[in-house]
């Protein structure tokens, strides 16, 4: 069912950037813009982990270097038969940790030195197994292309709207089948419903690998016990260095507390996050000490 849910979603994202073309420059427009989702999804495939690890300062370490950490993700990648990752440590007291990379073959783990300070291992280790339920889901991919195309939905929406303010309308406008006052209205909705539709396919993302956490590392409720731990961490020691196209990737929200962040959180709330958790040790005969 998730899948199909973030297909659909998926499809509403790329038809959105479609519609903006076509607003802009009619359906040559349209065509223009499918050909840019096409190449900006190539670019976010191949180049998207490079990316944002860069962004992050994130440094590769080695087993001698970190040897809990590696020792837990190879113990679960074994237990799933998922290769192993690159692991990355992130120089910032916030704790958080996010996976990355276009499939599990080419997948990187990075976590930040402050979630490494407050959790203990059973907890870490539900954090890292959440984080491999994401390379399994490939979800690490979806978020990249998902964060890709809506990210050029506001920055092409936000130019034609000024453009169509100051510049004498669009290609449409002057050809004499538009209207400008509906044009800035549907280029300020576009963004507006590409942000809905990315929070969407975020949240059942994570609540999916919270479930896939929970079964691979068989501790929901220290995973649980983490989650608590990391939204009353991430509050206290803002992650400065944090942007909003990257923060849906975070197990959680990085911007906690920023100006709209709670509004358009690209993470479910958390207490509803530890509630299944807590329903699904329940399923698998666990009660909380």
């Amino acid at each position: 069912m998730n899948v199909i849910k973030t297909t659909l979603l998926m499809t509403a994202l790329t038809l959105i950037l479609v519609w903006v073309g076509d607003l802009i420059a009619g359906p040559r427009g349209a065509w223009m813009f499918l050909v840019i989702a096409g190449v900006m999804n190539f670019a976010a495939y191949w180049f998207s982990d490079r990316m944002v690890l860069a962004m992050y300062r994130a440094q590769p370490v080695s087993e001698t270097q970190a040897p809990e950490l590696y020792a837990i993700v190879r113990q679960l990648t074994q237990r799933t038969g998922l290769p192993m990752p690159r692991i990355y440590i992130i120089p910032s007291e916030s704790p958080n940790a996010f996976a990355t990379g276009r499939d599990p073959h080419h997948a990187a783990v990075a976590a930040t030195e402050g979630i490494l300070h407050i959790l203990n291992r059973d907890e870490l280790e539900g954090v890292l197994a959440h984080e491999l339920g994401h390379v399994g889901n490939r979800d690490t991919l979806v978020s990249c292309i998902v964060a890709t195309i809506a990210g050029a939905i506001t920055m092409l929406s936000r130019a034609a709207m000024w453009g169509a303010m100051f510049g004498g309308g669009n290609q449409r406008d002057r050809n004499g089948g538009g209207n400008a006052l509906g044009m800035l209205v549907a280029l300020i909705v576009a963004p507006i419903a590409a942000l809905i539709v990315q929070l969407a396919i975020s949240r059942t993302r994570e609540f999916g690998a919270d479930r896939a956490g929970a079964r691979i590392s068989g501790k929901p409720l220290a995973l649980a016990s983490a989650l608590a731990k990391l939204e009353r961490g991430a509050a206290a020691v803002p992650f400065r260095r944090a942007t909003e196209a990257t923060a849906h990737q975070f197990i959680v929200n990085p911007l906690h507390g920023r100006s709209m962040a709670g509004l358009f959180s690209t993470h479910p709330n958390t207490q509803e996050r530890i509630a299944r958790l807590e329903r699904i040790a329940v399923e698998m005969g666990q009660r909380a000490a």
